[in-house]
């Protein structure tokens, strides 16, 4: 029997790299369930060529013909009906928490590539997958690595995970080049192909933010110990996707092509390791190197630290203003070096209280006003 699959944000990119793990596995993979935001065109299309899954445009209350569920409550509909044995979750930002929800409350496997899940309400996502039997499988590549290379090793022998970042395309540029950067310069990352959220993320180090935070929330790392167990490496190749340190001190590292369809495969196919076809390393051409990230001129990676320290709802904070400001820069309404602006004021307000889900709705909008407020202010400062 076919697994059953539902990936949500299948028009975008991660669901582009999850389509082609489909295909090439089309005697072992029955897709139920397609979902994109607001392309109901590219929806369409992919109800043309798997007529039997399900289509919901999440983002639209009408669409095309073919589309069964509209809308963010037709999604979770969708998700709860679809019969899913696993959900890929491809959606972008903090509107990817209610369908992973929605898939673990059905008990069904989430493979994760939505980190906002983890970072927003960890502890509470992953006591529901317990209660529901379910498993919560990362897609993020440094997350994957990690959790495979427990897998061999031991949670129990860990002693530190070393977060590989490739630094973005403004790694070698001074603080002063960094003010006069623009959305298009920061679009151009020098590995990956993804989408322009998580490209500026990369440029600005807060998807290296975010990956600490998720790392500390899905392999249990204690509080206390979060600044020396995970540590963040700059590893400007992107050959190598994590390390874990032993406490034997010994390291060692997953390493393959920057290709997302290595941990979808990887997720999809758990516990099963499956041939790929995907083109593999040659190493008579390869050089790696590491360096230490830099702090000063990329704080987001600090102020992730930051938010963690200081309580529960903190990450929620991070999160969402980092959203308000990559928009607003996007926009071209505030520069590079404000995004990190306009979340640390963000978190200089009172975010104390118990991470529950109305208390992470509340968190999230209130923090997107007070960062929106931020953004007017810093918009009537010329972007030179």
């Amino acid at each position: 029997m076919r697994k059953k699959v539902a990936l949500l944000g299948a028009t975008g990119s991660i669901g582009k790299s999850t389509l082609d793990v489909l295909r090439r596995g089309k005697d072992v993979f029955e897709a139920v369930l397609f979902s994109s935001h607001t392309d109901s065109a590219g929806l369409e299309a992919l109800g043309a060529e798997f007529p039997d899954a399900a289509l919901a445009l999440s983002g639209a209350e009408q669409g095309a013909s073919r589309v069964g569920y509209f809308g963010s409550e037709g999604l979770l509909q969708a998700i709860s009906g679809c019969g899913a044995d696993i959900v890929v979750n491809g959606i972008a930002g903090a509107a990817g928490l209610a369908p992973s929800i929605a898939a673990l409350e059905s008990g069904i496997d989430l493979a994760l590539a939505n980190k906002e899940t983890i970072v927003m309400a960890g502890p509470l996502v992953r006591a529901l997958a317990e209660a529901k039997k379910a498993r919560i499988l990362p897609v993020d590549s440094e997350h994957s690595a990690i959790f495979q290379l427990l897998e061999v090793h031991g949670r129990e022998n860990l002693a530190t995970i070393l977060l590989t970042a490739s630094g973005g395309p403004f790694r070698t540029y001074t603080q002063e080049q960094l003010t006069r950067v623009r959305a298009q310069d920061a679009l151009k990352h020098p590995t990956w192909n993804m989408g322009a959220k998580i490209t500026i993320d990369s440029a600005s180090m807060a998807n290296k933010g975010l990956e600490v935070i998720e790392a500390a929330r899905l392999f249990d790392i204690p509080d206390a110990a979060i600044a020396d167990v995970i540590q963040v490496i700059v590893h400007p190749q992107s050959i190598v996707h994590s390390m874990i340190s032993l406490k034997d001190g010994s390291i060692y590292a997953q390493i393959s092509r920057p290709d997302m369809r290595f941990p979808i495969q990887n997720a999809l196919y758990y516990p099963e390791n499956a041939p790929s076809g995907f083109e593999t390393l040659d190493f008579k051409q390869l050089t790696l190197s590491f360096e230490q990230p830099d702090e000063e001129k990329f704080p987001m990676l600090p102020l992730a630290y930051q938010a963690l320290n200081a309580g529960a709802l903190y990450p929620v904070v991070y999160n969402a203003a980092n959203e308000v400001a990559v928009a607003a820069f996007l926009m071209e309404q505030i520069r590079f070096p404000d995004i990190a602006h306009v979340v640390a004021l963000a978190l200089e307000h009172n975010w104390d209280g118990k991470l529950e889900l109305d208390a992470i709705r509340e968190t999230d909008s209130r923090a997107r006003s007070i960062a929106k407020s931020s953004v007017n202010t810093l918009s009537f400062l010329p972007i030179m």
